[in-house]
């Protein structure tokens, strides 16, 4: 049996890249996953494709810097599969720029979608976790809950050119291991994984767009990828010698939310391929 069948796991970020990844290897472990994307095609499509490879899923897209997001994103998953089991904050995004060159909305931007829009979602959860608690301690039951926090070696490290993007992946470790002694009683594990050089669209050298790829951003066009020899000089640095797949990544991801990791909360693991700045 699939570890994680009967089990019901919300995911922002999903619809792309490592996001949709994670949905992917919860769904395939037995997991009915809320899909969440910024844009509704993207999101759809996993959800789509989750179901037709004969998995349950759901799409609650939009920003989940807007607000009501956390609310909606919850209730939907309780409503639609009556239960709420694995939390997975991954959506995100970068926005660079050294210190002086940083405005107040570009610094505000990467607090909003790393910190806040994670701590909106677990509080919004908070209230169903203790109900399901609640049930489950007076039938005599430990059921164990996961909450994945996405954080970055970024977040550890810092890193030149990221003042706030650093600064918010730093924030949600503390948020981690705040939410890890508040949680435990209700039996959930907390814990984070910070990513190093990971193939997405948001590292692909900008050498090889033409012209260089944007997303949009609630109207803001920002521009994403990484100088290639920024790109070789931590590829030379990563002791395994590549970047990481986004499957690799869901992998870590899936460490946490599976049964073996029920004594273990509160904790950061750095998948990278070695890399330790």
């Amino acid at each position: 049996m699939a570890k994680l069948t009967g089990k019901v796991a919300l995911v922002t970020g999903s619809g792309r890249g490592i996001g949709r990844a994670i949905a992917l290897k919860l769904a395939s472990e037995g997991a009915s996953v809320v899909v969440n994307d910024l844009d509704a095609e993207p999101g759809d499509a996993v959800a789509a494709e989750i179901k037709d490879g004969g998995g349950k899923a759901i799409a609650v897209n939009g920003s989940v810097t807007e607000a009501g997001f956390a609310d909606r994103f919850v209730n939907a998953g309780i409503e639609a599969f009556g239960g709420l089991d694995i939390i997975v904050n991954n959506a995100g995004y970068t926005w660079d720029a050294t210190v002086q060159k940083m405005t107040d909305d570009m610094f505000q931007a990467m607090v909003d979608v790393h910190l806040v829009a994670p701590f909106r979602l677990l509080r919004a959860a908070s209230e169903p976790i203790r109900a399901f608690s609640r049930k489950e301690a007076e039938a005599g039951q430990e059921v164990f809950r996961k909450v994945v926090n996405i954080s970055s070696i970024a977040g550890l490290y810092g890193n030149a050119g990221q003042a706030s993007y650093s600064s918010a992946k730093a924030s949600l470790i503390g948020l981690t291991r705040t939410m890890c002694k508040e949680w435990g009683r209700y039996k959930v594990n907390v814990n984070c994984v910070a990513f190093g050089l990971i193939e997405t669209r948001l590292t692909q050298a900008i050498e090889q767009q033409q012209p260089q790829k944007t997303i949009d951003v609630d109207g803001r066009e920002i521009k994403v990828g990484v100088q290639s020899q920024m790109l070789d000089t931590m590829a030379r640095m990563i002791p395994l010698g590549r970047a990481g797949k986004p499957e690799e990544a869901a992998n870590a991801v899936y460490l946490f939310c599976s049964p073996e990791s029920d004594y273990i909360s509160g904790q950061v693991v750095v998948c990278g391929g070695g890399l330790l700045i």
